[in-house]
Formats: C-alpha cells, sequence, structure tokens
C-alpha cells in the first residue's frame, strides 16, 4: 500500500510538472508557437509520457478547469436531490478556493484568451459536461421529458458565469481572499435561483 501510494504521488508530481512546464511555454511564446515535443524536453520526459498524462496538446491547458458535474448527480447521497447535491459540490469549492497561486491562474485565463482554438476548446469541453449533465439528469429523471436537458443547460450557464465573474474580479486585481468570499455568496444566491426561480428574487409570486 506504501509503495501504490507513493507511485501515486510521484505521478502527479510529474503530471503537475508538465502541466506548469506547458502553461509557462505557452505564456512566454504562444500557445500556437510551442510544440509538444518542446514541452516534454523541457519537462524532462519522453513524449510519449506526456500523452499518457495529456492526450492532447489543449488538454494541457484545458484539463485544469474540468469538473465532472454528472458525476455529482451520479454519486449524490441517497435522498439528496441533483439540484442540492451540485450546491454542496460548489459550495465546497468555494469554501476550499483555489489551490493554485493567483498568478497561475491569471496566466491560464490569459493563455485561453489569446488562443482560438483553445476558446473553441473551452466551447467543447462546455458542451460536453452539459451533455453529461443532461443524460446523468434524465437518469435520475425518468419520464421527464426536455425537463433534464433544460436543466442542464440553465445549471452550466449559472457555473459559467459564475467562473467568468470570480477570474474578471482577479484580473482587475481583487485580493484573492476578497473573490473567494464573494463567490461563496454568490453560490448560495445562484442556486436559490436555480431551486426557487427568477420570480422568487423579483419578490413576485410563482
Amino acid at each position: 500500500m506504501m509503495m501504490a501510494g507513493l507511485r501515486e504521488r510521484k505521478k502527479e508530481q510529474t503530471r503537475q510538472r508538465i502541466a506548469e512546464t506547458a502553461l509557462r511555454l505557452f505564456a512566454e511564446h504562444g500557445y500556437d508557437a510551442v510544440t509538444v515535443n518542446e514541452i516534454a524536453e523541457a519537462a524532462g520526459v519522453a513524449k510519449v509520457t506526456l500523452f499518457a498524462y495529456f492526450p492532447s496538446k489543449e488538454s494541457l491547458v484545458l484539463d485544469q478547469i474540468k469538473d465532472d458535474y454528472a458525476a455529482v448527480v451520479r454519486n449524490r447521497p441517497e435522498g439528496m436531490p441533483p439540484l442540492g447535491a451540485l450546491r454542496e459540490h460548489f459550495r465546497g469549492i468555494a469554501r476550499r478556493g483555489v489551490e493554485a497561486p493567483v498568478e497561475t491562474l491569471l496566466t491560464r485565463v490569459q493563455v485561453i484568451a489569446s488562443s482560438p482554438a483553445l476558446l473553441s476548446g473551452v466551447s467543447q469541453t462546455n458542451m460536453s459536461e452539459r451533455e453529461e449533465l443532461a443524460a446523468a439528469l434524465e437518469a435520475a429523471m425518468p419520464d421527464a421529458g426536455v425537463v433534464p436537458r433544460l436543466m442542464a443547460a440553465q445549471i452550466t450557464a449559472v457555473i459559467t458565469t459564475l467562473q467568468e465573474t470570480f477570474f474578471q474580479r482577479l484580473v482587475k486585481g481583487e485580493s484573492l481572499e476578497k473573490a473567494v468570499r464573494l463567490l461563496e455568496d454568490e453560490v448560495e444566491l445562484a442556486f436559490d435561483l436555480l431551486e426557487r426561480g427568477l420570480s422568487w428574487q423579483e419578490g413576485t409570486d410563482s
């Protein structure tokens, strides 16, 4: 068990080193100008090793922003509704804050924003997450018609807006502590709106 744990930590360290090296090179030279061979060489690994951790050049950046909403729904505690499970998931993320340094987060945002290929990849990732979430909701809500797909569209749009707002604050120079505190409040507001509807916020009868 100890050896297995050591192997897993070593693998995670290698993965992190590759990702950090790629992000640094992309920031310095531009995403399109850097090759996978150059990243592997700079990270001190073989190209085949790099692809064992990251299946594509885009994944070197985009794997860091993925979240498996569908798994949250599928693995929710018995008796907990899907939306409640998602609220708890994002409440936990907001409470923990971010593990990477702010500079790393901002660099990733800037690299993505400067690359049409990565922006397209973000859109594809968001679409994939929405479709997977819709499928998980359909499994949890059989015979609900179009409702799971509508829910998935609303949930993913709300989460994307929360993420964009958080990063915009950091870009504008807001402290990480304040940005995280605001994110905690906005996660609650967002899921209140999802659960109760816009008419609740407007103060009218639903």
